[in-house]
């Protein structure tokens, strides 16, 4: 309809122009009513005619402009079509009848979808309105784009935090439930740092600028969310192909039923069968379809954020919910990532604190897990890590720290293989440590699971996926047992970045047709596997650019929870969309054949295709309010 406004990102009906368009069908609906009381013929046939052109002059010159650029089938062809017919044939109050309602439920379904869109992108909008900086000794309010980095932002108990930063002063809760799905405030005071659109809770910060507005976190999520829409899945995709077929077989269908019956049936009126052909039109319009399909991705990732789940697209959606293998990182993902030294194996004559003192030195530029877990022991028994060095570091096996008289190794046996070390047999997460080519001793790191780890994965495995595997770069060992801990089966341990993507490969391979397979990390060091899989999930998004960027699903806490929320949010939306595609097409059905038999006239027609049009826009709502207790 030419007066709506169809602002798909905004989803926005402009008030004046709304009201414009219900007075002018309030208009009509007026003359329509005096139309089929009024006794006398002319006056019925003019009111009428006013009611029909008042309220569907646009339908027709939408249909007349598609017309002229060869788009033919659609519906605003198919309620031309019908209604001129009725017109034809004499019926004018259903004539008049079938663009009125087809107008009102037209703007019924474009108020609900606009309000659907509205509700999506305010749930969304964590947009700040300002920021508070302080310039020449005042405070000055501007908008967050002006800010520049090393600015300071004044935030008081109840505000925004305006862009990416660190508290350099004060101390307050800081709810991040906006970004995190997380309702707990968290402490922040000096040293924190703090995201856009978190808020200040219960006192006064000072923040330090530390990211420009358009490189926030809340930005890009806001960018991501907005354009979520371009990632086609299957199902709309299917929905556009059965449209474009659907409603070119509808209109040879109505053709054919109102010329053959009277062709090919002795006494078969053809104004009879006419009328019949014109129902068929008007219960044929594939609205509900078009619509609702969508409506309901777009709902389902509205939900999902409001949990603190970024899903990039509908397609990623609902790979997300048909899951045949689920693939994790270990460290960071299933553990806690936090290393702690748990032993130190010596050589003869080699002391514990030599042993420290080595891996200090070689591992002290490293941002390794393990590699910190090496240089909090170190500090904690007082041990220097002093001496110049150069340090290099290779991928997935340790480090190689050459000094003047010296060649210290750290890392795993396959680093000590590649320098011609000969070390001992070890079991579990180990740094080998080594000094001139020969071999002072091992260090036996060890990680925690995550919280609520195992139950995450258990309830992953009863029914939501199909199959869980571990694949990881530590040491077979300590994948085995983390593993073990968590119930799953299969496990990969010592994997380079090539290895894992190989890995994956051969899983996507097995998986059956129809489901996907996943990987999660924490979006930074797995970029290669994160690529190559159908699905890419990274855990705890926020703060991590290199997430955000990365992975299909985002996970904005590391969380492993999150996930289970996630595969059943999807699961839920597909099955909202399922009932959406079913109703519409079985309601379809019956009218179709109904009025094909003369068991519905076109007030029906218009009825049933409205009816089904608002239930459907309705239903897929539902996803924005999804909460887990639904399944239940």
């Amino acid at each position: 309809m030419s007066e709506h406004c169809h602002c798909h990102s905004c989803g926005c009906t402009h008030g004046k122009t709304e009201k414009r368009i219900w007075l002018r069908l309030w208009l009509a609906c007026a003359l329509f009513v005096v139309g089929l009381f009024i006794a006398a013929p002319w006056a019925k046939i003019a009111l009428l005619t006013a009611s029909y052109l008042l309220s569907g002059y646009d339908v027709l010159l939408r249909a007349g402009r598609n017309l002229l650029k060869g788009r033919v089938f659609d519906e605003h062809f198919l309620m031309s079509v019908a209604s001129l017919g009725a017109f034809a044939i004499g019926e004018y109050p259903e004539a008049a009848a079938v663009m009125l309602f087809y107008q009102i439920g037209e703007t019924l379904q474009d108020r609900a979808a606009g309000a659907s869109r509205r509700n999506i992108v305010k749930l969304l909008d964590l947009r700040p309105a300002f920021a508070r900086v302080t310039e020449n000794g005042r405070e000055v309010k501007k908008a967050p784009k002006e800010v520049q980095i090393g600015q300071e932002m004044l935030v008081f108990a109840g505000e925004k935090i305006a862009l990416d930063g660190v508290v350099v002063k004060g101390k307050s809760g800081m709810d991040a439930s906006a970004l995190t799905g997380e309702s707990r405030p968290v402490s922040a005071r000096t040293g924190t740092a703090v995201w856009a659109g978190s808020v200040c809770v219960d006192g006064t910060l000072t923040v330090r600028v530390e990211k420009l507005y358009q490189d926030s976190a809340v930005a890009k999520i806001l960018e991501l969310a907005e354009h979520a829409s371009q990632k086609k899945s299957a199902a709309e995709k299917f929905i556009t192909r059965f449209a474009r077929l659907y409603t070119p077989v509808v209109v040879g269908g109505a053709v054919l039923l109102a010329v053959l019956p009277p062709l090919l049936i002795s006494d078969a009126s053809f104004k009879t069968w006419l009328s019949r052909a014109l129902v068929f039109l008007v219960a044929s319009c594939p609205c509900a379809l078009v619509l609702s399909v969508p409506l309901g991705f777009f709902g389902g990732i509205g939900g999902a954020a409001k949990h603190g789940i970024l899903i990039k697209g509908s397609a990623f959606l609902e790979r997300l919910a048909k899951i045949g293998t689920l693939a994790f990182d270990k460290t960071g993902t299933l553990t806690q990532g936090v290393f702690e030294v748990l032993g130190v194996r010596s050589a003869e004559g080699v002391t514990r604190r030599e042993v420290l003192r080595l891996a200090a030195r070689a591992e002290r530029y490293s941002n390794h897990p393990a590699a910190k877990a090496l240089l909090r022991a170190a500090r904690q028994e007082n041990i220097s890590a002093d001496g110049e060095c150069n340090v290099k570091e290779i991928a997935g096996e340790g480090i190689c720290a050459q000094g003047e008289k010296e060649q210290i190794l750290a890392g795993n046996a396959r680093l000590m293989s590649r320098y011609h070390v000969s070390v001992p047999a070890a079991e579990g997460s180990c740094v080998f440590v080594a000094q001139n080519g020969v071999w002072k001793g091992t260090i036996v790191l060890g990680d925690r699971l995550k919280e609520g780890a195992a139950s995450a994965v258990k309830t992953l495995q009863n029914g939501l996926v199909r199959d869980i595997v571990i694949l990881s770069g530590d040491a077979p060992s300590a994948v085995r047992k983390t593993a073990g801990e968590l119930g799953i089966t299969h496990s990969f341990g010592g994997l380079l970045p090539a290895d894992k993507v190989a890995k994956l490969e051969s899983f996507i391979a097995q998986t059956p047709r129809g489901y996907a397979t996943a990987f999660a990390g924490d979006g930074v060091n797995d970029a290669p596997v994160l690529a190559r899989a159908d699905l890419s999930v990274a855990m705890g998004g926020l703060g991590s650019d290199a997430a955000i960027e990365a992975a299909d699903v985002v996970l904005m806490t590391d969380e492993i929870g999150k996930l289970v929320t996630a595969v059943r949010q999807a699961r839920f939306t597909m099955k909202i969309i399922r009932q959406n595609i079913v109703f519409a097409l079985a309601v379809k059905a019956v009218v179709l054949a109904a009025g094909a038999l003369g068991c519905a006239n076109l007030w029906e027609a218009v009825f049933a295709d409205v009816g089904v049009s608002l239930l459907a826009v309705a239903n897929s709502l539902r996803p924005l309010y999804f909460k887990e207790n639904m399944l239940q």
